[in-house]
């Protein structure tokens, strides 16, 4: 467990840990020099059950960074104030910083107390009390490093705090420092935001590397495992050069999405904010700059909340429910924390009251089953972006779906609603194309979806028609879909006349007719002659591939199975003059062909070759 100290400048934090951990944490040379800390300081404090981990966070404005860095994941924090100097400009922002990050638990310690009087310390934290109403509720230690006045209270109190660490949810470790130790290798330290981690684990670097685990330290003891909470030092086996790891730089027990640039937030702001302004954002131990927009109102007055957007100069590892610190334009003043509500944000539609709800509903969502809920109405969401948007693993978000009565096909999940709102749409889209096409036998698969539902997963789709197809709510006919009741005959006058073109289609060796070259031969008026053609293809027998040009359907079969060795055999696709070669036919019904079956979407051209799109269309 951490719990991080702050403070302003010389307040005595470093010799509060000191005499709580017996540590010093100002761990540079330059910073026993000048007598301050610049990076973060670690201090630890064995008890019985556990190991208490302090973070030392600078108290100059000037490192303030740093001390952002040492906050990600912090469930406790100590403020310290010195009772001879009382609250100053850092006590103020390191204060403003650790409740806008919303810490669960902020300790009052007043430390040098044996340079004042006890009225003059009962004023200070009356002052405090007074300033900032919430420390209230919150305890109050009076200590002394010199004399050890109040810190036997103070550990014991901080020994007794219950672990708030999310250990269930996947490894997440925010990396701070990076440096090789002779004989071991690579060293990163940071905290473990959440899960736990093991020894000869292999973890995924934000960065695309995989590494391994060989060896862990956790809160400054040897461990075979290191859990949220903690602070972590792992030394990890890697295949490449340990320069490309970076200070802000992740390691996950699971492939991460790849970093968000446009986030939707949840802020409350602790200066005069405007529609739109460029900021300073810093999560964890990263740093960047982006632009904030507000989504509500025009501006926001100082301890206002609202929903904004926030578009990154640099891209983001951000999951729900992470927090962020918002800096001015200048980084000279906080303007904002926040908090992650939503990733990869829309670009379009940002201000509509559905979608305010929609954020809303995910603000005052309890938990992660009520934010799944919200997430798959009315859309398919990837597992893989489930589970990283809320930090779930495989089973976790497994049981949240049976839970939540939701559905997993593949890689997607979705619930009954959104299947039975894309089977209508289905339905609906062959219901219109048969009013439409009365002359065709039905539609491809492919371009059913193109139809009906290109803008959701195509897998899926699929999937929703071969359900709809064994409920018997579409048929199939030699491949084509169509509705139950779409169905067409001849009748016995136009079954003989069936029997006499048949007879000139097989004179034809394969090749297609024209209706008027038919009418000719068959003695037949040409408009009559072209319905009964148009009506042959209705019920399956005839296939135009141009107005008026047919091939028998049984050899359109033929050539599509035929194409479908020819690219098994050679690869990518095939092109109109290898077809052509192969059936030794001219040049343009060999065109007319390919054409044909690129309209349906058994093929799709790719240059100059087609390929392979539907291979389901013209099995029998």
């Amino acid at each position: 467990m951490i719990i991080v100290t702050s403070g302003h400048i010389d307040h005595g934090k470093t010799a509060l840990l000191q005499a709580l951990t017996g540590t010093n944490t100002a761990h540079l040379p330059e910073e026993k020099k000048r007598g301050m800390t610049i990076d973060l300081g670690y201090a630890y404090l064995p008890l019985q059950d556990k190991i208490l981990g302090f973070i030392d966070v600078p108290g100059h404005e000037k490192f303030l960074p740093n001390m952002l860095a040492g906050l990600g994941g912090i469930h406790y924090a100590m403020l310290i104030v010195a009772a001879n100097e009382g609250i100053q400009a850092q006590t103020r922002e390191h204060l403003a910083i650790l409740r806008l990050l919303q810490v669960e638990r902020i300790m009052l310690v007043i430390t040098k107390a044996d340079l004042v009087a006890q009225d003059d310390i009962d004023a200070l934290v009356t002052q405090l009390y007074q300033t900032y109403p919430f420390l209230a509720r919150q305890p109050v230690f009076i200590t002394s490093a010199k004399t050890g006045q109040g810190i036997e209270a103070l550990r014991d109190f901080l020994a007794a705090l219950p672990n708030l660490a999310e250990r269930e949810k996947p490894f997440r470790y925010a990396i701070d420092r990076i440096f090789s130790i002779k004989g071991a290798g690579t060293v990163v330290t940071g905290t473990a935001f959440c899960g736990e981690v093991r020894i000869e684990q292999d973890l995924c670097l934000s960065n695309g590397h995989k590494v391994r685990v060989k060896n862990i330290h956790a809160q400054n003891q040897q461990s075979e495992a290191g859990y949220a909470g903690q602070r972590l030092a792992l030394n990890i086996h890697t295949d490449f050069d340990r320069t490309l790891i970076e200070r802000g730089d992740w390691l996950f027990a699971q492939p991460p999405l790849d970093p968000t640039e446009r986030v939707t937030l949840w802020v409350e702001s602790e200066a005069a904010l405007n529609e739109s302004q460029p900021v300073h954002i810093y999560h964890a131990a990263s740093r960047t700059t982006g632009k904030l927009t507000l989504l509500q109102s025009k501006s926001l007055a100082p301890a206002q909340q609202g929903l904004a957007e926030l578009v990154l100069e640099k891209p983001l590892f951000l999951a729900y429910g992470d927090k962020l610190i918002l800096r001015s334009g200048d980084a000279k003043s906080i303007a904002a924390g926040a908090k992650v509500i939503e990733i990869n944000s829309p670009k379009r539609y940002k201000r509509t009251e559905v979608r305010l709800k929609y954020l809303r509903n995910l603000i005052q969502s309890a938990d992660s089953t009520e934010r799944l809920r919200l997430y798959l109405q009315q859309r398919a969401v990837p597992r893989a972006q489930l589970m990283w948007t809320e930090q779930l693993g495989a089973a976790q978000l497994t049981e949240i779906l049976r839970k939540n009565g939701d559905i997993q096909f593949q890689d997607w999940c979705f619930n009954a609603d959104y299947q039975a709102e894309r089977a209508r749409e289905l339905l609906l889209a062959l219901e219109t194309y048969h009013a439409q096409h009365a002359d065709q036998a039905g539609i491809s698969k492919a371009r059913l979806y193109r139809i009906a539902a290109i803008n959701h997963p195509e897998k899926l789709i699929y999937h929703f028609i071969d359900e709809l197809l064994e409920q018997g709510a579409l048929q199939q006919t030699r491949g084509w879909l169509h509705l139950p009741e779409h169905k067409i005959r001849f009748s016995d006058q136009e079954q003989q006349l069936w029997q006499f073109v048949l007879q000139q289609f097989s004179r034809q060796s394969g090749q297609a007719l024209w209706v008027r070259d038919l009418a000719d031969s068959l003695g037949q008026e040409e408009n009559a002659m072209r319905n009964f053609l148009y009506k042959a293809g209705k019920l399956g027998y005839l296939t135009a591939v141009v107005k008026d040009r047919f091939f028998l359907t049984e050899d359109i079969y033929a050539y599509s199975r035929l194409i479908k060795q020819l690219i098994a055999r050679q690869g990518e696709g095939i092109s109109v003059n290898q077809l052509r070669d192969e059936l030794n036919w001219g040049r343009k019904l060999t065109v007319q062909l390919v054409e044909y079956f690129d309209r349906c979407g058994f093929l799709r051209r790719k240059g100059n070759l087609h390929i392979l799109r539907d291979g389901d269309i013209f099995d029998l």
